[in-house]
Formats: structure tokens, sequence, C-alpha cells
């Protein structure tokens, strides 16, 4: 589709959007939110006709980009045939949805709860955790991300947790392996993995075995840096959950659905958890979906024994007919192999490339069509382009990279000192390309801030 300037259009829905719209994460004066006229598969466009490639899917959720011909039309179609549903009844939509996911889980995650999106998801695992051990404590890593809710937040193992941190949440941070900036003086993936089991293991030790109900990470964590684990991590943390009877909850909801060029990254791994939260790619997001994958032995404590949660749009229809045509179209178009084959054949040459001419990147990992970049200010002594949680002035080299990126026509995903490349898991060849030369221009920018 062409876009066509309608700058008094954008004027108007920018002017609505400043005077009533409260958004998330920030302070609502600081902000300056572009106005959208249209998008369509890896791109969309503003009122002025100025069109962006999309290397955020969203927020790492159009995993088919948008405006699919063949998932607007389910929608509409399960609109005309039956909007919304209560979620005690039997509803095609429902049942086929959680069918066709529980085909692609891994293991015996065959019974599907279905949420709102990817917080609740992980509050009502969280749940099942804890009702099913009887024990309170949940352990997560710090750099992570698990969503926004109260139980959520404070899992959550970055500063997006400070503020709404209760310090009685039953929640224990630990370390997960992230080489580039080791927290065990690792110098070897294999030192890696040892060392952070070890650590895990210790923190269990410490705070009592018996105490803990759960064990929730991100399989690969998102915003938090792309850091794809060591190979040996995933399947150590299950046989210490294993050991100690502690559920495995392995956060799904950025990477499933083709992010890492398999159905979900556990698949990466061969390591199948307890409980498996997923939203987002389940279904491009065009209608708000989540939920969680739950393995038989946790589905038979509440065979008999009500299961204490619910949602009023669980598993709604409208959403649950967006999933089944996305995992339709996936499966139809070949779009977790496009993620995996243009992830080891384009993305990754290319970014590696990219860094070779550019003294500003200090790191570049990922896999399928989940990438970062590590910004850095000097390769030699690793320190970041800008400080930890940085903000304002502070922010600078990060916000010039950002602006220089969005005027070359793409549109980043940034976060702290990384650029992530998460563009939709069907994208082109061509477009992968066109984005790399306007990642190239930017990271230009973010080269005049090195020493």
């Amino acid at each position: 589709m062409t876009p066509q300037p309608n700058p008094q259009a954008g004027a108007a829905v920018k002017a609505a959007d400043r005077a009533h719209v409260f958004h998330s994460w920030s302070a609502q004066e600081l902000i300056d939110p572009l106005a959208v006229a249209g998008a369509e598969g890896s791109y969309f466009w503003d009122y002025d006709g100025k069109r962006y490639l999309d290397f955020s899917s969203g927020l790492v959720y159009t995993n088919i980009g948008y405006q699919h011909p063949k998932v607007v039309a389910a929608i509409q179609e399960q609109a005309a045939r039956l909007s919304t549903f209560a979620p005690a009844f039997a509803i095609e939509a429902r049942s086929e949805a959680a069918r066709l996911i529980a085909e692609r889980t891994p293991g015996d995650l065959d019974k599907i709860f279905f949420t709102n999106g990817g917080a609740d998801a992980v509050e009502h695992a969280v749940r099942m955790a804890r009702l099913h051990t009887g024990r309170a404590k949940v352990l997560s890593a710090y750099r992570s991300y698990h969503g926004g809710t109260q139980q959520a937040v404070n899992i959550t193992g970055d500063p997006r947790r400070w503020a709404s941190d209760s310090a009685a949440a039953g929640v224990v941070h630990f370390w997960a392996p992230y080489l580039y900036r080791s927290r065990f003086y690792a110098e070897t993936e294999e030192q890696e993995c040892a060392r952070a089991l070890e650590h895990l293991e210790t923190t269990i030790a410490f705070e009592g075995p018996g105490t803990v109900a759960a064990i929730i990470l991100e399989s690969v964590p998102g915003t938090a840096g792309i850091m794809v684990p060591p190979p040996g991590y995933l399947a150590g943390v299950r046989e210490i959950c294993d050991r100690y009877g502690i559920v495995l909850v392995l956060d799904e909801v950025m990477a499933g659905f083709g992010r890492t060029g398999e159905w979900f990254a556990a698949d990466l791994f061969g390591v199948t958890p307890d409980l498996m939260t997923f939203a987002k790619g389940v279904n491009s997001g065009y209608v708000p979906l989540g939920g969680v994958a739950i393995s038989g032995a946790i589905a038979e404590t509440f065979a008999r024994r009500p299961y204490p949660g619910g949602l009023t749009y669980s598993g709604h229809p409208l959403a649950c007919a967006a999933a089944v045509a996305t995992i339709r179209v996936m499966a139809e178009e070949g779009v977790v192999d496009n993620a995996r084959r243009l992830g080891e054949s384009v993305v990754a040459p290319a970014l590696r490339e990219l860094a070779e001419r550019h003294p500003s990147v200090g790191e570049v990992r990922g896999t399928g069509m989940f990438w970062a970049l590590e910004l850095v200010k000097d390769r030699e002594t690793r320190e970041p382009l800008v400080p930890y949680n940085a903000t304002g002035e502070a922010n600078a080299p990060m916000a010039a990279f950002a602006a220089a990126a969005k005027k070359h026509g793409l549109w980043p995903f940034v976060n702290m000192n990384r650029t992530h490349v998460v563009p939709p898991c069907n994208v082109s060849e061509a477009e992968l390309k066109e984005g790399f030369a306007a990642l190239d221009a930017a990271l230009s920018v973010a080269d005049e801030y090195t020493r």
C-alpha cells in the first residue's frame, strides 16, 4: 500500500492522544508519540506519508507482520459468527487454538490455560506452581522481564521492577549466564554455564530447597538483551529442579512462535518445562491473547481440586480465531523455517560485518529473528555506551542512535545499551538488507561517542 499524506488527520490524532491517553512506562509530558496512519507486512507509516521498516515487530509480537489478510479475515468471520462467549463453555475457536498450540509445545504440555497477555500468564503460572508444590518462593534471574502486573513485575529482574518492588512477593533473584558481562569471571561458555549452575544451586541451598516453588526463566531473555543461554544451561536447570521438586517455568512470551527459528525456544535446547507461558506471537498481537501450557503432573493437581483463578475473557473467541489463523499461516508459509534460514544465512553474517566496521558494537548475539547488538564506548574495556538505566542527558548517545535510525526509515527496538534486530519472522531478504543499510548509518552516529 502506498501511504497517502494527511497531516491534518495526523494532527487531530496526536492532539487526542496528548489530551487523553495515559502511556505506559512514561513520564507523560516528556514523550512525543508518533501518530501512525497504517501498516502492512514489515512496514508502517505516519500521516506525513513517511514509511518505516519495523525492526521492533511492534513490541516483538507481529511475527507474521501487520494486516495479514488470512488473519484479518478469520477475525472478521469469527466476529460475524460468535464475537464473544464466556470461558466456561466449549467454543470451537478456543478448542482449536488450544489443540494447535498443544501440538507444538514440547513434551506433555498438553493443557492450555488462556489469559489476555503475557503478564497474567506469568501470574497464573506462578500461582499454579505454588499450589502444586505447597511452597512459596519463586526464583528468577536478574536481567529479565516477565510483565507489568504486581507479581510479574516483582519477578522481573530489571529496573522496571524497582518502583513496585514490595520486598514481600516471595521472589529471590539470581544471576543467569551472560558471558559478555560475566558475573562469574568466566572466559568460555563452558565456564559460564558451569559457574552459573553452581551459583543457582548455591542460592537454592541457602534459601532452603523445600521453600522454593518455581524457577522461572525466559528461554532466551528478550528485552534484557537476547542472551542465548550456553549449551547445557537450561538442561542443567531442569536437572536441579527435578532433584529438589521445583517447578520449572519457561517464559516464551517473546521467544515463542517462531521468533528463535523454532516454534518455541525450548526446542533449541531439548528441554521441557513443567509450565510454559506464551503470548505475543501466538496470534501476532492482532487481538490480545496469552496463556500457560501445563504439564500432565500439574494438570492432575487440579483434576478434582478447583483451580482458584480465571479471567472474564479467557480464550476470547476473536483472539483464539486469530491464533488459529496465525498458526495455520505460519505452517503453510514456512514462517518458522524462514526465520531460522534467514537468521543463519543473512542476519548473522550481516550483523557481524557491521560489528567489524563500527567500534560502537561490542557484541552481536542471537538466533532466528531474535538478535541484539550491544553498544559500547570502548570495545577493550566493554564500557557501555550509556550507564545502566540511563535517562535524560546520560542517555543522549542511545537517543541519537535511535533518532538516526528513524531518520533513515528504520524503527528500532532500543533498550539501555542495546538495539534489537527483531523484524517479523516472515521478513524478506530484501527487507533485511534495507534495514541493515539504515542500521549501518545509525551506528555511524553511535560511533561518534566511542573512544
